[in-house]
């Protein structure tokens, strides 16, 4: 069965939802510039108050790997998200890695091979010019089929509770990423979304 994350955690609420409607891991965002940055302190308050065997992940863009890890270790982040330009040195750090690939063309994948032994899974994402992520709009998803010989997908970019079954029965990749596409307003989630994605990318 397909993982589901739930990324753009800001507040416990949200959090106990996700989790509640069957959540396998939850994200958070730590790059200032994000709409939906959380900082370190907040995130320990959710984390905190989160049941067991729930993977919590920190999301990060073009950070210091020092910064990465002083986090990592306050936070307790189970897993780091490299979302920016990071090359593939950085993927050396205490936790393992999911290396963010925004997409643009077939040609996105040419550097995953360089990536494939250091991290634990690649996340496709819809490439923006302006934004890093979170931008609402879905990529070929050919692309992300195509990127399965590197290692296990994270299928993200517009996903919402309209298409994530065909996105799953289609690509059927190790988990979907899920942001804007479950939001009342940035920041915020929609828990009616959110339980119908989790029901619908689970039932695919």
């Amino acid at each position: 069965m397909v993982k589901v994350k739930i990324c753009g955690i800001t507040n416990i609420d949200d959090a106990n939802a996700a989790v509640d409607f069957g959540a396998d891991a939850l994200g958070f965002v730590f790059f200032k510039d994000s709409p939906r940055y959380v900082s370190p302190e907040k995130a320990i308050s959710i984390i905190k108050n989160l049941p067991s065997f729930i993977t919590t992940i920190g999301v990060f863009a073009n950070e210091h790997i020092e910064n990465i890890e002083k986090i990592v270790s306050s936070t307790g982040m189970d897993v780091i998200q490299m979302h920016g330009e990071e090359p593939p040195v950085m993927c050396k750090c205490s936790r393992r890695i999911i290396k963010a690939i925004r997409v643009k063309s077939l040609e996105s994948l040419d550097p995953l091979s360089k990536y494939k032994d250091m991290v634990s899974a690649f996340l496709l994402d819809t490439y923006s010019p302006n934004i890093l992520g979170g931008t609402g709009r879905i990529f070929n998803w050919d692309i992300a089929i195509e990127a399965k010989q590197f290692g296990r997908i994270i299928l993200a970019g517009g996903l919402n509770p309209d298409n994530v079954s065909d996105a799953v029965k289609r690509v059927r990749p190790y988990a979907v990423d899920v942001s804007s596409g479950v939001e009342l307003k940035k920041g915020k989630k929609d828990h009616k979304k959110m339980k119908l994605f989790i029901e619908r990318a689970k039932g695919a």
